[in-house]
């Protein structure tokens, strides 16, 4: 991508002036990204949205734990989620990260933790997907998912990140072992790795998300496609059509299972609460799924500068936004 290193430079000039902003205006230009405090405020931006043929998938913000106690109010906090769910009638599943359940501080309980919750949202249908963080618990993360799946649960599935070359093995693997349930959300990846692991380019991790989409089609997994790229977009519909696949139609794949509660044919996109609303509009106007991230929680401020820490050319979008919003409709 032409200009990426300046991209980049302004990325990080914007990283500190942002930091050096007082919270209050964080706290401003966060309404539009997160949901709100408490989970009455994120119910009440999903009712909203439910009107806009949206779905939804909610995250519990907080850093990365240091104490197994702390795991124990995003159990807490997860659970108070499903309930608000099912009492609201609301098209959601939960977006877990495995370091908030303590995977880096006791795998054995953080296993326990996970499967707490997973009993719990399996007994209502609901689905679960663990986000994928750093590298560091990239294969742990893989571990987990296979391991619940091989006690009985169908309701699991992980996230993807195409920057890693490692990514494409990783697909495979999954569904050599899961079949036609190996179920993703593929993302380009807001961790910024090594070059040593990583792609650090705009258009090879485009180009690697591309191919990472179509092994997924082809081996029958269900694609939750990630991505604010028209170029991604693009080249998933393009792909989709490819397989006779799309708004109304079942899905084709020998492979493929039938779809769980909650899912589309095989397929659904997903993007960002706040950002290319309008592009979500019109997939789901033209009968696709479409799944919204919806992140709320008292730590909104952690999550917002450890966000711009991992990947400062979200200060630009965060600029874009402010000074030309018509870039970025909600």
């Amino acid at each position: 991508m032409t200009g990426g290193s300046e991209v980049g430079m302004f990325g990080r000039l914007m990283v500190r002036i942002t930091k050096r902003m007082p919270r209050f205006f964080v706290a401003g230009v966060s309404r539009r990204y997160v949901a709100g405090k408490d989970i009455e405020s994120a119910v009440k931006v999903m009712k909203k949205l439910s009107g806009e043929g949206a779905c939804f998938t909610v995250d519990v913000l907080g850093e990365e734990i240091t104490t197994l106690d702390e795991a124990q109010f995003f159990i807490d906090e997860y659970n108070r989620v499903l309930d608000a769910i099912i009492d609201n009638d609301l098209d959601a599943t939960l977006s877990i990260k495995p370091t908030a359940l303590g995977l880096l501080i006791d795998q054995k309980k953080a296993y326990e933790n996970i499967e707490r919750l997973l009993q719990n949202a399996q007994r209502n249908e609901i689905y679960v997907r663990l986000d994928m963080e750093d590298h560091r618990v990239t294969q742990s993360t893989i571990d987990i998912i296979l391991h619940m799946h091989e006690k009985g649960f169908r309701n699991i599935g992980t996230v993807l990140q195409s920057r890693l070359f490692r990514t494409s093995d990783d697909i495979n693997s999954i569904c050599d072992q899961l079949g036609g349930a190996a179920d993703f959300r593929i993302c380009k990846g807001v961790y910024l790795e090594s070059a040593n692991i990583s792609e650090t380019e705009y258009q090879p991790i485009v180009d690697a998300m591309n191919g990472h989409i179509d092994i997924m089609l082809e081996r029958g997994a269900y694609a939750a496609i990630a991505s604010h790229d028209l170029p991604v977009i693009e080249h998933t519909l393009a792909a989709l059509d490819s397989h006779a696949m799309g708004p109304g139609l079942p899905d084709p794949r020998e492979n493929a299972q039938s779809p769980m509660r909650g899912k589309g044919p095989g397929y659904e996109f997903q993007m960002l609460l706040g950002v290319r609303g309008n592009i979500r509009r019109k997939l789901a106007k033209s009968g696709h799924r479409t799944r919204v991230y919806i992140p709320y929680g008292e730590r909104w401020y952690e999550y917002s500068m450890r966000r711009l820490d991992e990947n400062p050319d979200v200060a630009t979008h965060i600029v874009r936004s402010i000074f030309m919003p018509w870039t970025n409709r909600r």
